[in-house]
């Protein structure tokens, strides 16, 4: 299936070729699509992290219906806990996010993280690639597993990470060594009053000189999804943090950072730790040259090692 296939093909086309991917990403025809998606990104990727029962599933329910008003097209990967007996989404966030299922501009697919403990599903990476190049935004919910989910920073353009007011969260983010992933800090339930301002307030003034890596100065948002308190505002950091990245060829250069962290990542998982140092000792590196595209380089790579 080609990218003018899946556009003209809607959901039901996207629905099959995800799935295609996630039964053979390997196939010939799996990387053919992924490397056309590859060549043409279309979303701001953004993705929406915390502990679980911070609201993250509502607050995007809501990201989605602003964007969809200002006419934008939204693709969303809502990662589940996954069902010791069949391995699939155990939670099932179509139903959670709610969305109007017949409306062919938004689309969300659910997927199993399985045994990763990043907060993302193994196949996350190939959904985003190919949704990133059909969706004018794509929204990426973690699977809410606490402290370690750290896997979004390698995947999405924009890090929201999610706190929830008396909970303890916003001292537990300090804690958990995650401080420079999020670009935005979200205080949800922000119908709670005072509680949330509370929460926002510790939150602005522990990070009030805390950076996320390229410039951008972290700040902290209140949020109530059930009465659209600061929706508008949280969108509209959004895309600030979008303007900020695509200048001085930021998002190229974050992309092609991740892109080595995925190239690594895969082969380390291949092959292990000794198979990234016989890489080395047989002269390669796993740097990937500007403009090159990942998953040609990683089956390059691959291929090397299982050779020998």
């Amino acid at each position: 299936m080609t990218l003018l296939a899946l556009r003209d093909g809607g959901k039901r086309a996207l629905a099959a070729a995800l799935a295609g991917l996630e039964r053979n990403p390997e196939g010939e025809k799996a990387q053919a699509l992924l490397d056309a998606a590859w060549r043409e990104p279309k979303a701001h990727v953004v993705g929406v992290t915390g502990p679980p029962g911070v609201g993250k599933s509502s607050l995007c329910a809501a990201l989605v219906a602003a964007w969809r008003k200002a006419g934008r097209t939204v693709g969303v990967i809502a990662v589940d806990p996954s069902s010791k007996s069949s391995g699939g989404a155990l939670l099932g966030d179509r139903v959670r996010i709610v969305h109007d299922s017949a409306d062919e501009g938004s689309f969300v697919r659910s997927m199993a993280a399985r045994d990763r403990l990043g907060g993302l599903a193994d196949q996350t990476l190939a959904a985003m690639v190919l949704m990133r190049a059909l969706f004018d935004c794509v929204l990426i919910e973690t699977v809410g597993v606490g402290q370690s989910e750290t896997d979004v920073a390698g995947v999405a353009d924009t890090v929201v990470f999610c706190v929830q007011p008396g909970s303890g969260d916003s001292l537990q983010f300090m804690k958990a060594g995650i401080v420079e992933i999020p670009h935005l800090i979200v205080v949800t339930k922000a119908d709670l009053g005072g509680a949330a301002e509370r929460a926002r307030a510790d939150v602005a003034g522990a990070l009030s000189l805390a950076t996320a890596g390229d410039e951008w100065l972290v700040r902290t948002l209140a949020v109530s999804s059930r009465n659209g308190e600061g929706i508008d505002k949280l969108v509209a950091a959004l895309e600030e943090h979008r303007a900020h990245l695509s200048a001085e060829n930021r998002l190229l250069v974050a992309r092609h950072r991740q892109s080595e962290g995925w190239i690594a990542e895969s082969l380390r998982d291949r092959f292990g730790r000794e198979g990234i140092a016989r890489l080395g000792r047989l002269g390669f590196d796993l740097s990937l040259p500007a403009g090159a595209q990942p998953f040609l380089r990683l089956r390059e790579l691959g291929a090397i090692l299982a050779k020998e």
